[in-house]
């Protein structure tokens, strides 16, 4: 039985921000550049209970809550400190997993240091993570990868939640279905036709009939809801590419995909602040009617710098599409790929369709 800890930094950029700024604390902050093209990159606590949200347009931000602070984000400073987070990690296992700037997997099964269980290890690392950076964290502590990320969010923030081997089916049964990693709101619209609502009820359905209806997925579905998770701790995997994508409701002509191809644009960019490379070539995926999967990637001379540009970008490359204008689409995607550290020296630009 292998043991997974998640770790997950609360309200990372914002936390930073306010640990940095005493004037901050206790307020609504916004991580973001003020302007109609601007995201928010991260809210604290204080702003989220305004429904401020990571990914939000900065203008819908301000909305909800006027009196927010904006602050401008320093990437250097959130790098640095994730840098002694990632430090803390080490010194307890060297199989660490980071997903981002602000959150990792570990797998404690065989741990470096001599404490007696996966928990003590979570309690440790966040009593230094305490200590050493004056932020708090979130930590999961589970049998399985993906309980272990489930559980990190249980008690948030600054929270620790432990889901012991025989605990888990009792643990899943009630929850939403959405819970599920990869269940976003199409597949939950398409589980809710069937019937299943909870976790509990997609254990119950046939794995068989799950398989022919979605595939491969249908079979991963099946064995998450029994807890099972074959996924290992990667140390050190470097970001190959970022993505977002949506299916809409009815299919929908080519100019009608501007308004979701910007709100793609903007949820990728964020996700992409909080990696440690550098993305080049953006990636425009579209899906027809009749399922025929279109992509349009570019790599411009110098990578995008804001979530405008990326935007641009990507409308650039729907501008490249050149089927009959009666043409349906019923899906469409941003993404960004070839990323490379910021140390190193990138690839040669080049331009290309396929």
């Amino acid at each position: 039985m292998r043991k997974f800890i998640h770790i997950d930094m609360d309200a990372f950029y914002a936390s930073v921000e306010q640990r940095d700024d005493p004037s901050l604390r206790g307020r609504p902050v916004v991580v973001a550049w003020r302007g109609a093209r601007s995201v928010v990159c991260a809210a604290s606590y204080e702003a989220r209970t305004f429904g401020v949200r990571s990914a939000m347009p900065a203008v819908r931000a301000e909305r909800l809550c006027p009196d927010a602070v904006f602050v401008p984000p320093d990437f250097a400073r959130y790098k640095a400190v994730s840098a002694q987070v990632r430090a803390i990690l080490l010194a307890h296992t060297g199989l660490v997993e980071p997903l981002s700037l602000d959150e990792a997997y570990l797998d404690v099964t065989a741990p470096k240091s001599a404490l007696a269980s996966a928990t003590a290890i979570a309690q440790a690392i966040r009593a230094q993570i305490r200590e050493e950076t004056h932020l708090t964290a979130s930590a999961g502590v589970a049998p399985a990868k993906f309980l272990a990320k489930i559980a990190s969010d249980w008690r948030k923030p600054d929270g620790l939640f432990v889901i012991r081997p025989h605990e888990v089916e009792a643990f899943l049964t009630p929850l939403p279905v959405a819970r599920i990693p990869g269940v976003g709101k199409v597949m939950d619209g398409k589980l809710a036709a069937l019937g299943i609502r909870t976790v509990g009820e997609l254990r119950a359905f046939d794995a068989h009939a799950l398989e022919a209806r979605f595939g491969r997925y249908g079979r991963r579905l099946a064995e998450l809801a029994r807890g099972i998770d074959r996924g290992e701790v990667k140390p050190d995997r470097p970001t190959q590419s970022i993505s977002a994508e949506d299916t809409f409701a009815s299919d929908v002509p080519l100019d009608a995909t501007e308004p979701v191809i910007r709100e793609l644009a903007a949820r990728t960019w964020a996700v992409a602040q909080r990696s440690e490379r550098i993305g080049r070539t953006v990636v425009l995926k579209l899906k027809t009617r009749e399922f025929r999967i279109l992509t349009r990637s570019r790599t411009p001379d110098a990578p995008p710098r804001s979530a405008a540009e990326l935007t641009a970008l990507a409308l650039a490359l729907r501008d490249q599409v050149a089927l009959p204008a009666s043409t349906l689409y019923r899906l469409v995607g941003v993404g960004l790929s070839n990323f490379y550290d910021p140390d190193d020296t990138p690839a040669q630009p080049e331009l290309f369709e396929t």
